[in-house]
């Protein structure tokens, strides 16, 4: 059951990509020198000195600041980037004008696959993917989809990986509105060429680009000794540890200063300027961030093996069938479980559903404090014409939705994986 919109037109997101001209693409150079101008970042290259374009360029992705620094980078040669049907909002012109390609969230859209071989070997210029699909939420690298390899084996192109550090903790995900006094640096590297791929399986790929996507953003500010010393450097931290180590409480964490505490017993914390997190009283559970994060993923993957895990609630939908403007559908009701999301409601006189099934989705697009729509935390359950935006009723969930599908979808991949080795 479709949305009944009154317009059914949705943005054409199979349309190709435009090649970027030298004019065109100066003047992104210079843009992104002039927003960063006051910015202490640093450009690293390795293995860069024989490269030329066309290549395909993987960077981990932390904040918007990521996109301006691998223009710079990569400059003389245009970049194609493969960007989200939110980015388009209300600037569709622009971002076809700089060649981006447009996509919605964790979907399979095969016509991907023509675009990347038009910016790769007709246009001859960089194809920009952000393979993790979203900004990281603890600064370490997300689950990359097994897909990637095979793309890069049927693309035919050199792979480059630029892995930013500091952008993280210059802006969290979970509180990009207070910038951090940190300084930025990309290290960009060819860590594959065109003749390597050709001798290589697909899974030796995957091996390779995991390795060299590798990033822990708390391990380097240890390591560098950046000392954040902002008063509100933990603000917004309770997004991503939602869950109390100590009462096992969800949902109940808060924070404040540099203090992260559980509304539901009292137990608190302090972030460091140097990231690590201290217990106020009794055991430091986790020091580390990343540590904390992982262990909720453990539980919320205890939940789904012990069949105990769904979740269930009322929802505000806004919906995103084109760029100019989001709909608001009103009400409704978002559902998963380990068959998939559901989201039903009732539009223009008509009850919908909508369903996206776990062995499609390796992960989810969630926001915390969403910018275009209104600033609170939200879900994004995409189709290939359709993009739908929940704010549930419940509150601090949505690290948790992110967990499940990620976990769920592993799950289902490696029951796939003995069936198919038991044959």
């Amino acid at each position: 059951m479709d949305i009944n919109y009154k317009n059914n037109r949705r943005y054409n997101t199979d349309k190709p990509p435009r090649k970027v001209g030298k004019f065109i693409n100066f003047i992104i150079y210079a843009l992104c020198r002039i927003i960063l101008l006051r910015k202490d970042y640093t450009i690293e290259k390795i293995d860069m000195e024989n490269v030329k374009a066309p290549y395909i360029y993987l960077s981990n992705h932390m904040y918007f600041i990521d996109f301006e620094i691998n223009a710079i980078a990569n400059y003389p040669y245009s970049i194609n980037n493969i960007a989200t049907i939110d980015g388009y909002y209300r600037r569709p012109f622009l971002m076809d004008l700089a060649g981006c390609i447009c996509k919605r969230k964790f979907t399979t859209d095969m016509s991907l696959f023509g675009a990347i071989k038009k910016v790769l070997h007709e246009y001859k210029a960089v194809l920009g993917m952000y393979p993790e699909a979203r900004y990281t939420p603890i600064g370490t690298t997300a689950k990359l989809p097994d897909s990637l390899g095979l793309m890069i084996k049927r693309a035919g192109a050199d792979v480059v990986i630029g892995i930013h550090h500091g952008n993280y903790l210059h802006t969290p995900f979970w509180n990009y509105r207070k910038k951090r006094k940190v300084p930025l640096y990309l290290r960009m590297k060819r860590v594959l060429t065109k003749e390597q791929i050709e001798n290589m399986s697909v899974s030796e790929i995957n091996e390779i680009i995991k390795k060299e996507m590798y990033y822990n953003e708390y391990e380097y500010q240890k390591n560098n000794n950046i000392h954040i010393t902002e008063p509100f450097r933990a603000e917004g931290l309770h997004k991503v540890l939602y869950q109390c180590p100590h009462c096992m409480t969800e949902s109940k964490m808060n924070s404040r200063g540099s203090k992260l505490f559980c509304e539901h017993c009292g137990k608190s914390w302090e972030l460091t300027t140097l990231g690590e997190l201290v217990a106020d009283n009794g055991v430091t559970e986790f020091s580390s961030p990343p540590e904390w994060f992982e262990w909720e993923r453990s539980q919320v993957r205890k939940q789904i093996e012990e069949g105990t895990y769904h979740f269930e609630d009322e929802v505000d939908i806004y919906s995103l069938p084109r760029t100019m403007r989001f709909m608001h559908l009103g009400k409704g009701k978002l559902t998963h479980t380990t068959e998939g999301f559901s989201v039903t409601g009732h539009y223009r006189g008509k009850d919908y559903e909508i369903t996206r099934d776990s062995k499609t989705m390796y992960g989810l697009h969630i926001e915390y404090d969403y910018c275009y729509v209104r600033h609170e935390d939200c879900v994004d359950i995409s189709t290939l014409n359709d993009s739908l935006y929940c704010y549930p009723t419940k509150q601090n969930v949505v690290t948790k939705l992110s967990f499940a599908t990620e976990e769920i979808y592993d799950i289902l991949v490696n029951e796939r994986r003995k069936r198919k080795k038991n044959r």
